[in-house]
């Protein structure tokens, strides 16, 4: 939405135009760019220390490997700092909540068949993907630091630890890559959160039991 010099920045929920809602606070948007920030560089990272190729074109293993485990460790760190906003925490209880809505809204989904779907706040494939991320995420953080310190452990769980690792780290670049597609294929939802907000009629279309949820 552009506006003019002198009208109402849609920042301000007072002077918003009534076609406007409020989508993500701005708390909830810094973790959202950071963590995703980290977990690319994570996989770009990842993608030049297993891709010969890359690895031959970015040269300089050391320095990757570095800021692949960094990238890593302080992948928690934007959810973990962002708990003290009260709106992150309501959205993440949201995404905690598997409502009856959200089981049909995948089963539809999977089916491809048209048929109606619905849905709050997020809908039921973002509330998987949420999880699903989360808990890779955690699995990654825990292989990868038994890998970085061989000290914690013996050989067995090492070698364990990496096989986990690397097909993870596969299974997670393509899952964010699916991410990042159903993203550029919705610029509303791109909106939403980049500015915080988006069109009523979106909300009322895509979300429609999202008020119920308030």
């Amino acid at each position: 939405m552009t506006s003019t010099p002198g009208s109402a920045s849609p920042t301000d929920a007072t002077t918003t135009p009534r076609s406007e809602l409020r989508r993500f606070a701005r708390p909830v948007r810094w973790v959202h760019r950071t963590t995703s920030a980290l977990m690319l560089v994570c996989i770009a990272s990842a993608a030049c220390l297993y891709v010969p190729q890359l690895a031959e074109l970015v040269g300089r293993r050391y320095l990757v490997v570095t800021v692949h485990e960094w990238s890593g460790v302080l992948l928690p760190a934007p959810v973990l700092l962002g708990l003290a906003s009260r709106a992150l925490r309501a959205d993440l209880g949201r995404l905690n909540r598997f409502a009856p809505y959200d089981r049909a809204w995948l089963r539809s989904a999977l089916r491809r068949d048209g048929s109606p779907r619905t849905a709050g706040k997020f809908n039921g494939g973002q509330k998987v993907y949420a999880g699903w991320i989360a808990g890779a995420a955690l699995v990654m953080l825990g292989t990868g630091l038994l890998m970085w310190f061989t000290h914690l452990a013996p050989l067995v769980w090492r070698t364990s630890a990496t096989f986990i690792h690397d097909w993870l780290a596969l299974a997670v670049g393509i899952v964010v890559a699916g991410h990042i597609g159903m993203a550029v294929g919705d610029p509303e939802a791109r909106r939403g959160m980049r500015t915080g907000w988006v069109g009523r009629g979106w909300a009322r279309r895509e979300h429609p039991r999202w008020p119920d949820e308030e």
